[in-house]
């Protein structure tokens, strides 16, 4: 296989000569547009100090919205849900659950993927109306959060946190009945783990999922800050 060097222009090689480990491209830079190009073509950026390193991994992992959501619910989150012990919102803290996804420690990895570029390249998206944030309160404090970006009928969820038990899985849920509920066709979590399993997603082969996602980023869509609604359609107080 043949890891390939980015020229300036924002083009990306086909995902299917990625290599095994996925790893397809190096270089470039993750300015906003360069990013943009790359998740509607199944790709995105991962590394921890310069040299940009560029992904498409084979399985991908996947839950589709659309014609029927696979989202489950186990049975202690769904308790966890009824007794309403978070408050959930929508893009109302998108900076503090992107500093908090970048800066918790997490078990065996050294560093974070979430460098201070592409940091500044999400809130420029998330100013733009592509990036977005759920979060889970408890009290007034912030307990757990997930953040992504929407493009057309698809919405890449890339870094989730908590601060408390179950907070980031309450806010992955709260997110996913209103990608559920606006009609959004799948969620792409990059790489499948027993962690996500539990609540629906599953692994494609990466052939399977860019055709699905092919499909899905032609919809269109406004860029807009996002508000969770009530089932009668009504803003959530």
């Amino acid at each position: 296989m043949t890891v390939y060097r980015l020229p300036r222009a924002h083009l990306f090689p086909d995902p299917a000569e990625a290599e095994p480990s996925g790893l397809l491209a190096v270089g470039g830079d993750v300015v906003p547009e360069r990013v943009l190009t790359a998740y509607a073509q199944g790709i995105f950026p991962w590394y921890e100090t310069p040299p940009v390193l560029w992904f498409s991994p084979d399985p991908r992992g996947v839950l589709p919205l659309r014609p029927e959501s696979t989202l489950r619910v186990p049975r202690r989150l769904a308790r966890t849900l009824r007794q309403g012990l978070f408050r959930v919102t929508l893009d109302v803290a998108f900076d503090d659950v992107l500093r908090a996804c970048a800066e918790t420690p997490r078990a065996g990895q050294r560093g974070t993927w979430i460098t201070r570029e592409l940091a500044a390249t999400y809130r420029k998206l998330h100013a733009q109306g592509v990036a977005h944030s759920c979060e889970a309160w408890l009290g007034p404090r912030l307990a757990g959060g997930v953040f992504g970006i929407a493009i057309g009928d698809a919405f890449f969820a890339d870094s989730m946190f908590h601060a408390a038990r179950d907070a980031s899985k309450v806010a992955l849920v709260g997110l996913l009945r209103h990608l559920t509920a606006e009609g959004f066709a799948l969620v792409d979590c990059q790489l499948p783990t027993p962690h996500l399993a539990t609540l629906g997603f599953t692994s494609w082969p990466r052939a399977k999922y860019l055709r699905a996602l092919a499909k899905a980023v032609r919809a269109k869509r406004e860029p807009a800050k996002w508000q969770l609604r009530e089932p009668n359609g009504a803003p959530a107080p």
